[in-house]
């Protein structure tokens, strides 16, 4: 068993990560930090509440923490927690700084603790589906791909984090994380990057849309996300030399949690199939039209990984390095859009 206490019980605390250890067999939650309210104990009665969190860096029985605390405080909690000998998930986006990324990921290699950082949009249903596809060839060479992350949230929200100008704050480094990670899982390390980064909400002090175009020598890759999308289109389009694949519709898993359902029925993450993708074949004299299957989205397999970590030594499937170069490249990003320029994304330049 795993003995794991969470710091934080916002969102990411109640949403993404206490339900999965609660429901894992693996794992055994002992302690939640709330500074200020008891609400997890109203689901977990036996989990005991402190109010500071350095309660769990000196509790000797707490194998893992997990730090679900705004973005500011991933770098300076997540190296108390490595300090104290503990091992570490923290919530996406690793760190504001690339900097930061990599100081503690050396820490974490001296002290002989993991580091986890949960890019749970890899068990997305529809990612999971476009990695299967991809794998298969069906779709061919990729030569065009499009994610979109799209929100309608157009009133700032005083008492957000992440509306406020602080580091890691705006929609690149909350949804561009996301998206940026699932493109470096399926295609690699991109050559450049070209941003359009704006703030369109009235009087936002944070980025609340964005336009990247990650460049490769063979594809070009497109993310997008914005605030302000009433009428969201297709979450996918991508576009190869034997096919051309369309999603809508997002993974179900984040609504069901935040309606308090546990990831513990047999058809958790089951995607309705009115959003099931569109494969156009681009072969034949006349184009064949059909639909995909989603798979079934599963966050549970991050958790799942979290364990055979610790206990059987396999391998981490979001490294440490991978959610690094995720954050050098939003800072590229911003300096892209800073310069109005394409920038070269050669880490030893």
């Amino acid at each position: 068993m795993i003995n794991t206490g969470i710091i934080g019980f916002g969102l990411s605390g109640r949403v993404f990560h206490a339900p999965f250890i609660h429901s894992h067999p693996g794992f055994r939650l002992l302690k939640i930090n709330e500074r200020h309210h008891q609400y997890s104990q109203e689901i977990y009665p036996y989990v005991k509440i402190v109010r500071d969190y350095k309660n769990l860096l000196t509790d000797n029985s707490i194998d893992l923490i997990v730090v679900a605390t705004p973005n500011i405080y991933h770098y300076p909690m997540s190296k108390e927690c490595l300090l104290a000998g503990k091992h570490v998930v923290i919530e996406k986006p690793f760190t504001p700084s690339s900097g930061e990324a990599e100081e503690l990921i050396r820490l974490s290699v001296k002290s002989g603790k993991k580091i986890f950082v949960y890019h749970n949009r890899r068990w997305d249903g529809d990612f999971l589906t476009i990695r299967k596809i991809i794998s298969e060839g069906i779709l061919g060479e990729i030569k065009h791909y499009e994610a979109h992350f799209d929100r309608f949230s157009p009133e700032l929200k005083p008492d957000a984090w992440r509306d406020r100008d602080l580091p890691g704050g705006g929609i690149l480094y909350d949804l561009g994380a996301h998206l940026i990670d699932q493109a470096l899982c399926l295609f690699g390390y991109p050559e450049e990057v070209l941003a359009d980064i704006r703030s369109e909400r009235n009087g936002s002090p944070v980025d609340d849309y964005f336009d990247l175009k990650l460049l490769y020598h063979d594809k070009e890759i497109v993310l997008k996300a914005g605030m302000i999308v009433r009428d969201p289109g297709p979450q996918f389009i991508i576009k190869g030399t034997k096919a051309i694949f369309t999603k809508y519709g997002i993974d179900p898993q984040e609504a069901l949690l935040k309606a308090g359902e546990m990831p513990v029925s047999n058809d958790w993450g089951e995607e309705d199939s009115s959003f099931r993708g569109q494969l156009e074949s681009l072969q034949g004299s006349s184009p064949e039209i059909g639909r995909i299957a989603t798979e079934n989205g599963n966050y549970m397999g991050f958790y799942n990984n979290v364990y055979e970590v610790l206990t059987r030594n396999f391998s981490i499937l979001v490294s440490p390095g991978e959610a690094r170069d995720v954050i050098f490249i939003i800072e590229k990003a911003f300096e892209s859009n800073r310069r109005k320029q394409t920038i070269n994304l050669n880490k030893n330049m």
